[in-house]
């Protein structure tokens, strides 16, 4: 079996560019092996187009990540788990609310931060939530003529 310099020198080409991409990725998207921040709770009406892995983001600024979702048995609600990096501090009287990038964008975790002094700690739970809204449901309200 014969092999030319050529053939080498490509296939060398494209695994490096092919590494080049994957740590384009890792480094684009934040993810990380270790965890840093401290983890949050929340339980929603509606977790529609969110999943681990979403943003979480404060001010338009991605500050965390959604690190689990899952349905609570006893109130039919979805309970949420985040992480939000270290050293930035929310209110404790901040709400949170899924939003959308725009009508045909993706959803994402929104924290709309208030004006107490006194911050969540870790392990603490989000209790001023709002769900998504469904924009099939609201289009059916609209043709409806809202009598719903």
């Amino acid at each position: 079996m014969t092999t030319s310099t050529t053939e080498v020198l490509v296939g060398g080409a494209v695994l490096a560019a092919a590494i080049a991409f994957g740590a384009y990725a890792v480094t684009s998207t934040g993810f990380s092996l270790t965890e840093h921040g401290y983890p949050l709770t929340a339980s929603f009406r509606s977790l529609e187009g969110i999943t681990a892995g979403s943003d979480v983001r404060l001010a338009g600024v991605k500050v965390g990540t959604v690190t689990g979702i899952s349905l609570n048995p006893e109130t039919y609600r979805a309970d949420m788990a985040l992480s939000v990096q270290d050293g930035v501090q929310i209110p404790d009287d901040s709400a949170i609310v899924i939003s959308s990038e725009g009508l045909l964008g993706g959803n994402f975790v929104e924290i709309s931060p208030g004006g107490s002094t006194f911050y969540y700690e870790a392990g603490d739970e989000i209790l001023d939530t709002q769900g998504s809204v469904s924009l099939i449901s609201l289009l059916l309200k609209y043709v409806a003529g809202g009598n719903e």
